[in-house]
């Protein structure tokens, strides 16, 4: 039987859309063979038409001509590689008024303005595939959206930002401290020239609000969503944390209660150095997914990067030609808007245990001070270290951690401890997250 042949176009030829070619043209027998299809990329558009790329496509197929691309009735999938919120969701609305399903990486547009473009896909009946918008290579939506679709999910926790987790690595290992790191970073190409959504953690909270929304079947805004970033880490914390066991990792996490209040962060988190998270490093990314019937699951791979995203392309491409992406598109409920709301737990209700360093002045009755502090706020010490220290301006860093406790009652604490005349500077907070075991 001669293979079905769906012809695709794709706006945006930089790294992703060269490695996407690169696949179609490399790999086409070994998908022609697993998957019965001919995926045949038709028309390639980009403003820039003359610089060298990485796979060179052949000749006549990369124009500048969109309005040809959407005109052509031959091409039944659009790939919108252009990243971007503004010019992006306008092409991405002209792709579905045109009739063609859209095939996108992009995190911030879907995260930003992801229930107008549904809502277009549905009118148009076609639809949004996103996988690679999520993680590079690690299938992840697909998980969530079939895999797991028997479970309840209770919790995910995720290194979802590969440029983070790199510089949080180095410092855990080489000691080396953040700007330093960040440099090297840049110069080996795991981080943009401007890192700023990645290191303050926008970049990991787009992806939490799309994996969120389907791990939970509600809506998430990315303003449901605590973010603090990794830029004011210090090297002195990650080495205290080591000290006590801990590894400190950028996680993303998503929860629910027993109530179905769901409380979504993304931060600095200190945990066990045994969690199977502890050994995520470098670049790579890692989601493990608690499901009420399958227990602990953990997907692990290159979280980004040319073929790892142009893989999750083409796999979107393969599910809408097969006609599973556009079924399931049409009942999710974070497309179709039957799924509420997300019922967001308040920040302030959240309990958790933290790590509290403070830069004390060496005199006496600092410990007293700040422990009537914490003490006021029903904060318990579960263990501290004061080394000898040697400072010329006479403080000392002493370091808490403490029993589980909410949120606004560490606020308030950390309020009225900046204000003691025994304090030096602004104390540093992080939290000690629990990821749970799976055990019978």
């Amino acid at each position: 039987m001669d293979p079905k042949v769906i012809k695709i176009g794709l706006v945006g030829y930089g790294t992703v859309g060269s490695g996407v070619a690169k696949i179609l043209f490399e790999n086409a027998a070994e998908i022609t063979a697993r998957t019965g299809l001919q995926l045949d990329l038709a028309r390639v558009v980009d403003t820039d038409t003359t610089s060298k790329r990485v796979f060179d496509l052949p000749e006549g197929l990369l124009t500048d001509d969109l309005d040809g691309l959407l005109a052509d009735d031959s091409i039944d999938i659009v790939l919108e590689l252009v990243g971007g919120t503004t010019f992006a969701k306008d092409l991405q609305l002209r792709i579905l008024k045109a009739g063609k399903h859209v095939v996108t990486a992009n995190k911030a547009l879907l995260a930003e303005h992801g229930w107008d473009l549904y809502a277009a896909a549905l009118e148009a009946k076609r639809c949004i595939a996103f996988e690679a918008s999520c993680c590079g290579g690690i299938p992840i939506i697909s998980a969530l959206r079939t895999g797991l679709a028997a479970n309840q999910i209770e919790g995910l926790y995720g290194i979802f930002n590969g440029t983070c987790n790199y510089i949080l690595t180095n410092m855990t290992y080489e000691g080396s401290e953040f700007a330093e790191v960040l440099k090297e970073a840049q110069a080996k190409g795991f981080a943009e020239a401007d890192p700023t959504l990645d290191v303050n953690g926008m970049d990991t909270a787009h992806k939490l609000a799309i994996l969120g929304g389907l791990a939970f079947n509600c809506r998430i805004d990315l303003d449901d969503i605590s973010v603090e970033g990794i830029e004011h880490i210090d090297i002195f914390d990650v080495r205290s944390g080591l000290e006590m066991g801990y590894i400190l990792k950028l996680l993303a996490i998503g929860e629910k209660d027993a109530d179905g209040r769901i409380s979504l962060c993304v931060h600095p988190s200190f945990i066990s150095q045994h969690s199977p998270l502890a050994q995520v490093d470098g670049p790579f990314n890692a989601i493990s997914v608690f499901g009420n019937a399958v227990g602990n699951t953990m997907f692990y791979g290159r979280g980004a990067g040319m073929m790892a995203t142009a893989s999750a392309v083409v796999a979107d491409i393969i599910d809408i030609a097969l006609g599973t992406s556009q079924r399931l598109f049409e009942t999710m409920p974070m497309a179709t808007q039957t799924g509420q709301k997300a019922d967001i737990m308040p920040m302030g209700e959240i309990e958790s245990r933290y790590y509290i360093r403070i830069m004390a002045k060496d005199q006496a009755g600092v410990f007293a001070k700040y422990g009537q502090v914490l003490g006021k706020y029903n904060i318990s010490i579960r263990g501290a270290i004061q080394h000898e220290w040697d400072s010329p301006e006479g403080t000392v860093p002493v370091v808490i951690t403490t029993h589980p406790t909410l949120q606004k009652n560490i606020d308030a604490a950390l309020t009225e401890l900046e204000e003691l005349d025994v304090i030096a500077q602004k104390p540093v907070c992080i939290r000690i997250v629990h990821i749970p075991e799976d055990k019978e």
